[in-house]
């Protein structure tokens, strides 16, 4: 053994030691690795350093920016929003709908990509379930694993050990010559995530600031505006058709206040904010704040029709409007004027339905009263305006309710967020281009087209886990280096090389699901199998069984954060630790080899 060797293996040894301490950061570690390859000679600085301009890392910074595209627009929360028709709050129904999906997905595509895609609808329905979103990451990642397992182009080892066929002068492997026995393995896969992982799975709860806000329900009942929303419509002899609300004075005569309309056009029905300038028109639906008296008399008054309204509909409205609290500032220019004199509509394009002094909300003819500073409102209009007035200097924001974290920014652009991700899926399925080029494309056009705006597409990128990959590979390349790979794979080899057929698979399964925890799956199938076709040649035995246990074993990354980029994408959402994943991981890794060692000599017969 050579000087470099032990070196690497020393290096690696600390390496895993400090993961699974848990006391330092883990791209902080692989930093450190990073300094002490380029400070040992063992690579030069260069190489030290190749990880951050591999395709690997790379393609996964433009997946964040394509994730986040589907986040802004709103196609991650209305996938999410379906998952949970589907799957309900349950945490079980909600991973069987979940990981058929990414395994789906995994089988066509990058499983680095299809997690990377599926990780903003996974936060957006842990959110909205109350969930923890460690208790979906992590399954998530193994079932995408495990998918690419189901085809021939669905992971590269599938790919290494065919092509090796090949060369060999074998028949190399079908496009589905894998299935039989991923699928089982996805089946028992499957049934162990949902049933039993959830067991070992750390269910700390996870603190976000977001927690701290009220939500919709919180801020009626501060207010008193709870079963205060009415749905009205214009009737064909009103005086409201045709005029604005400004010339009505619908909330300086009858204290009501409408916060959206909703218009009925030939194909669909459209909800509009209520701006100053909004002439109403017959048949107009209103959606209006005001006490059940008020609301009678203006029906009475301007020949308005009083609608019973659905739940959906109420949840469709809080898609497009919202509410806000705020603080009258000493300085605010409406201090000391009431609402209506203040011209509040005009100038911020929002309703005030409800007023606090002192902690005790006013009544419903607050909008003649005039503020003072420290005076709390209760703001309602469409979520862009609510936006737009924490530039103002009017009045400071209090508080806006979780709902609003939920509402996409960009919601225009959801149909051409979902045709570059369609594009890029089918890119990426039948190889039109490169991986890394369809995926730089795709990003761009999530910022050319407005999808994000490219700050948002910086802060998308998730700097722990690339430096983590980035810090990582080239202790996988300085094992090839310094022939430690080489050297561990012969030393068994020579150890075990003349074994039984089924204990061969079970020693390279063992082998190369070993390697592929702290190399890439592609460097250890590269390295492990021509090997296992060595071995079978020698004992002239077919080499099918030996390659395909080498191509199901690379794929079972499960046991480290740093086995697969797929791993490492989850771990910040997550908030894993290292230990999380041998806590998870190994038994289903267990599974995996038994599921192997009972089908693929039936299937693959030696």
């Amino acid at each position: 053994m050579t000087t470099d060797m032990m070196f690497v293996f020393g290096l690696l040894g600390t390496t895993v030691i400090l993961f699974l301490s848990n006391k330092m950061r883990m791209d902080t570690i692989a930093l450190m690795v990073v300094i002490a390859l380029a400070l040992s000679g063992v690579l030069t600085p260069a190489e030290a350093v190749s990880g951050f301009g591999n395709a690997v890392v790379i393609m996964i910074a433009g997946l964040f920016v394509i994730g986040e595209g589907l986040y802004k627009t709103g196609v991650a929360a209305a996938a999410g929003n379906w998952l949970l028709k589907v799957g309900g709050s349950s945490e079980q129904r909600l991973l069987m709908c979940l990981l058929p999906v990414v395994a789906l997905l995994s089988a066509f595509m990058s499983s680095t990509g299809a997690v990377a895609l599926l990780i903003p609808v996974v936060l957006s329905m842990a959110s909205k379930s109350g969930m923890q979103p460690s208790r979906l990451l992590m399954p998530l990642a193994f079932a995408a694993l495990i998918g690419g397992m189901l085809t021939l182009i669905g992971t590269p080892p599938n790919i290494i050990v065919s092509s090796q066929m090949r060369a060999a002068g074998f028949e190399p492997f079908g496009f589905f010559a894998f299935t039989p026995v991923g699928l089982a393995i996805f089946i028992v896969g499957m049934l162990y995530l949902v049933f039993v992982s959830k067991y070992l799975l750390p269910s700390a709860k996870q603190v976000k600031s977001e927690e701290v806000r009220s939500n919709l329900k919180e801020f009626n009942a501060r207010y008193g505006t709870h079963n205060q929303l009415h749905k009205l419509i214009v009737q064909p002899h009103s005086p409201l058709a045709f005029r604005t609300l400004a010339d009505v004075g619908l909330r300086s005569e009858f204290e009501v206040t409408v916060v959206g309309i909703e218009r009925r056009g030939s194909w669909l029905s459209n909800l509009m904010p209520v701006l100053a300038n909004t002439q109403l028109k017959h048949a107009d639906i209103l959606w209006a704040y005001g006490d059940p008296n008020n609301i009678d008399n203006a029906c009475q008054a301007l020949q308005l029709g009083c609608l019973q309204y659905k739940e959906k509909e109420l949840s469709r409205l809080n898609d497009i409007f919202g509410v806000a609290e705020v603080i009258v500032p000493p300085l605010s220019r409406l201090c000391d004027r009431s609402i209506k004199d203040s011209q509040f509509r005009e100038h911020y394009n929002l309703s005030v339905i409800g007023v606090r002094r002192d902690l005790a909300p006013l009544s419903t003819e607050f909008a003649q009263t005039k503020l003072s500073a420290g005076d709390t409102l209760l703001l309602a209009g469409s979520w862009q305006h609510i936006r737009n007035i924490e530039r103002k200097r009017d009045f400071v924001v209090l508080d806006t309710p979780t709902e609003m974290q939920e509402i996409p920014e960009t919601a225009s652009r959801a149909p051409i967020a979902l045709m570059i991700t369609f594009g890029l899926l089918l890119a990426m399925t039948f190889g039109w281009v490169a991986n890394l080029t369809a995926i730089l494309i795709a990003a761009l056009l999530m910022v050319v087209t407005k999808c994000l705006s490219l700050n948002d597409a910086y802060k998308s990128l998730n700097a722990t886990s690339l430096v983590l990959i980035a810090g990582m590979l080239p202790l996988a390349l300085a094992m090839e280096k310094s022939g430690a790979l080489s050297y561990v794979v012969n030393l068994l080899a020579a150890e075990y090389g003349h074994a039984s057929p089924l204990f061969l698979c079970a020693g390279f399964f063992l082998l190369t699901t070993l390697l592929s925890q702290f190399i890439s799956n592609t460097a250890t199938t590269v390295l492990v199998a021509p090997i296992a076709l060595s071995i079978s040649q020698m004992l002239n035995i077919s080499p099918e069984p030996l390659m395909v246990t080498v191509a199901i074993a690379a794929s079972t990354a499960f046991a480290t954060p740093i086995a697969s980029p797929v791993n490492t994408l989850v771990v910040g959402p997550g908030q894993y630790r290292f230990a999380d994943f041998a806590k998870v991981g190994i038994p289903l890794q267990i599974l995996a080899l038994i599921v192997t060692l009972a089908l693929v000599p039936i299937v693959f017969p030696f």
